[in-house]
C-alpha cells in the first residue's frame, strides 16, 4: 500500500496549527481547509456521485468542523474526525434524497479475514487502476460506476479503506462500528466489487 504523503508537516507543527484552531483563530481554521478540502472533496465526490451534493455537503463538513472545535479532543489527529464529520454529513444528503440502499452482509462470500492491503490486491487483481491516476480512462470510468452503484455501507468503507487509506481502528471510529463488523463488511464489499468488475469485463469481450 502506498504511503499517504498528503500532509509532510510535522506532528508539532500540525498540532499547534490545531491548538490555534481550537481557540477560534480564523486563520489556522483557513490553512487546515488548505490542506484537507482535496482530500475531502476527492471523497465525498466518490461516495455522493452527484456534485450538487458533494458542494453541500463539502461546505456543511468545513461548517460543522469549526463550530465544533471546542468538542475535538486535543492531541488527537484531524483527518480522521474530519472524516468522521463528513461520512455523517454525506450520509445524512443521501437519506434526505432518499437514495438509501440496503445490502445483505454475508451474502457474498465466505468470512475470511481480510488485511487492508487485501483490499488493494483485490481491486488491481482486475488491472483496476486507481480513480486519480486515470480518471479519464475507460478502467477508471468502469471503477467509478461500479463504486457509485455500490450501496451505501459498501461504498463507504471501500472508499474509506482503499481510496483513502484509513486503518481499521480509524474506520471503526469514523462510521462508529466495531472492528469486527468493518471487516465483514470490507470484506464484503470487495467481493461486491470484484464480480460486478469480472461482470463488466465479461460483458465487454462477449
Amino acid at each position: 500500500m502506498k504511503k499517504n504523503t498528503e500532509h509532510p508537516e510535522t506532528k508539532d507543527e500540525e498540532q499547534e496549527l490545531l491548538k490555534r484552531y481550537i481557540s477560534g483563530d480564523k486563520e489556522a481554521f483557513q490553512e487546515l481547509v488548505r490542506r484537507y478540502k482535496d482530500p475531502l472533496y476527492a471523497f465525498l465526490r466518490r461516495f455522493l456521485n452527484q456534485q450538487q451534493l458533494v458542494e453541500e455537503t463539502f461546505q456543511e463538513t468545513f461548517l460543522q468542523l469549526y463550530r465544533s472545535r471546542s468538542s475535538f479532543e486535543k492531541g488527537k489527529p484531524l483527518r480522521p474526525w474530519l472524516f468522521t464529520i463528513a461520512a455523517n454529513k454525506a450520509r445524512d444528503a443521501l437519506r434526505k434524497q432518499q437514495r438509501h440502499e440496503t445490502v445483505s452482509i454475508g451474502t457474498m462470500g465466505d468470512s475470511v479475514d481480510l488485511s487492508i492491503n487485501d483490499v488493494v490486491n483485490s481491486l488491481t487483481s482486475y488491472e483496476v487502476t486507481p480513480y486519480d491516476e486515470a480518471e479519464k480512462t475507460e478502467q477508471a470510468e468502469r471503477v467509478r460506476d461500479i463504486i457509485a452503484q455500490m450501496p451505501e455501507n459498501l461504498r463507504e468503507i471501500l472508499i474509506l479503506a482503499y481510496f483513502e487509506q484509513f486503518s481499521y481502528k480509524q474506520m471503526a471510529e469514523i462510521l462508529s462500528i466495531p472492528i469486527g463488523t468493518v471487516k465483514s463488511r470490507l470484506h464484503t464489499a470487495i467481493v461486491y466489487f470484484t464480480k460486478k468488475w469480472k461482470s463488466s469485463t465479461a460483458d465487454e469481450n462477449y
